[in-house]
């Protein structure tokens, strides 16, 4: 299977488990919000039947009074509570879900609270107006005695407090078990959504370990296959027999290892051959060099007194040509050594080996040159720091213009690398030369005024570019300039 698959289906599963863990819970909040929300009504339908059951004690006492006192005052609250009743029965079958329990009680307390208005409040009401009216209290009188001792209103009234309990007490009772059954809702769905995240979480691990062997080994074997190809070990494989995207990429490593392995070789062999090359050319070249500067020698010997001014003139400005074209094969020839022998590191003090090159190059005379007490002992390699600073210094007075001049050499420590500095107060640089004269073969004289082979400065650059260092110049015309590079520590 493809590890994009793999880790796909993982994943895939892990989702689904978080997207069912979530869903229950979605569940479980709307069974807490319906509770919530049938809380809200129980409390609704209990507080609206407390006051269904005060208004008609109000009721029945205002009433008593009115009969005992004739006091028509007390008749206010007595029909301010009937009107308030009419309401709290409307609000309490909007409240109570119909064809349940508890509306047949609420219909029955209805039925009993219109009885007891029709057969007993109004008629006595009605009968106390009447006897007022006629200043006949006799009658009431006989009237009432006669509703009170038939028991009927007692009856209406006990069956009504106990309709309205039942009532109450169904309500509280459907509170407990909806209680139960959300606290057993609850109690399921943690349970679910730890079983369930606890499952994500270990799947997930599992996976993440499979997904870890399965593919962290494979890319080891891979970085340890790079960092040997890096070696310079171009024959190493790595096997890796499953089909999938590791297989292909290590399957191209290998092809890049046998194709590097074989490009390798060719280029080393192509470079022995350029290296056979170059030195059979300069052989073949300096022996007819070296033939014409015999003939010249010999003109000279044999011929000194008889050979006119103009051409003794002209031998000597051959014999500089010749000079100049040995020179400047000696130059090819260095420059494309430079990076190919693998040189020892050994302890340099850059005061010494700047004093014994100094000794080796030709000077003029009142040019002074100051080394700075502070240069540094570096651990490198030997021949490619000479290389640099005896271009660098040899092109700082072979291009020297003034009677009397000086050249300093100091050095700063940066921390990881030093940076060297070869200064002098010679004619200067304009700065639109700065990068054209570390390209070989280019000079700012001309090769006829001046002996040059253009190859100094080249060769100061690719001996610093292969090891990663920098050179920079800072000049302005007749005001000298300064050559700064840098040199790693390690």
């Amino acid at each position: 299977m493809k590890i994009s698959n793999l880790i796909f289906l993982s994943i895939s599963f892990i989702l689904l488990l978080f997207s069912i863990t979530t869903y229950i819970n979605y569940k479980q909040s709307e069974e807490v919000r319906d509770n919530a929300e049938y809380l809200s009504s129980s409390s609704s339908i209990v507080r609206q039947s407390y006051r269904f059951q005060r208004n008609i004690l109000y009721m029945e006492r205002a009433l008593r009074g009115y009969l005992l006192t004739g006091e028509k005052t007390l008749l206010q609250s007595y029909d301010s509570a009937i009107l308030e009743n009419d309401l709290l029965i409307y609000e309490l079958y909007e409240l109570i879900p119909d064809t349940s329990v508890q509306e047949e009680k609420l219909q029955s307390i209805q039925t009993l609270y219109t009885d007891w208005l029709e057969n007993f409040a109004k008629p006595l009401r009605n009968a106390k107006a009447y006897a007022d009216s006629l200043d006949s209290y006799t009658a009431f009188n006989k009237y009432y005695r006669a509703q009170l001792s038939s028991g009927e209103e007692e009856n209406i009234n006990n069956d009504l407090q106990e309709k309205f309990r039942e009532l109450i007490g169904h309500e509280y009772n459907n509170r407990e078990m909806r209680r139960d059954i959300l606290a057993e809702s609850e109690s399921k769905t943690k349970n679910i959504s730890f079983s369930l995240t606890g499952l994500s979480i270990i799947t997930g691990f599992i996976i993440a370990i499979f997904l870890a062997r399965h593919i962290s080994r494979r890319i080891i074997k891979m970085v340890k296959m790079a960092n040997s190809i890096a070696a310079g070990n171009y024959q190493v494989q790595v096997t890796d027999e499953r089909n999938d995207e590791l297989s292909k990429l290590s399957s191209s490593l290998n092809n890049m290892s046998l194709m590097l392995s074989e490009n390798i070789s060719l280029l080393k062999r192509k470079n022995q051959e350029l290296d056979q090359f170059a030195h059979i050319v300069s052989h073949d070249l300096k022996a007819p060099l070296r033939g014409i500067d015999n003939v010249i020698s010999w003109i000279e010997e044999d011929h000194g007194s008889e050979v006119p001014p103009k051409v003794t003139e002209y031998l000597q400005l051959i014999k500089g040509r010749l000079n100049r074209s040995e020179n400047l094969i000696q130059g090819i020839l260095s420059y494309a050594r430079i990076g190919k022998d693998v040189e020892m590191h050994e302890d340099i003090d850059v005061k010494d080996m700047i004093t014994e090159l100094l000794e080796n190059l030709p000077t003029k005379p009142g040019l002074t040159i100051s080394l700075s007490e502070k240069l540094p002992i570096i651990n490198t390699e030997r021949i490619p720091l000479m290389q640099v600073f005896s271009n660098l210094l040899s092109n700082a007075i072979k291009y020297h213009d003034k009677p009397r001049g000086q050249i300093k050499i100091y050095s700063e420590d940066k921390g990881s690398h030093y940076l060297f500095h070869v200064a002098d107060d010679g004619p200067g640089i304009e700065k639109t030369y700065h990068k054209k004269i570390f390209v070989i073969f280019q000079t700012l004289e001309e090769r006829d005024s001046f002996e040059s082979t253009g190859v100094g400065l080249a060769i100061v650059k690719k001996v610093l570019d292969d090891r990663k260092e920098h050179i920079n110049i800072f000049s302005e015309p007749g005001k000298g300039a300064t050559f700064s590079f840098t040199w790693s520590k390690n």
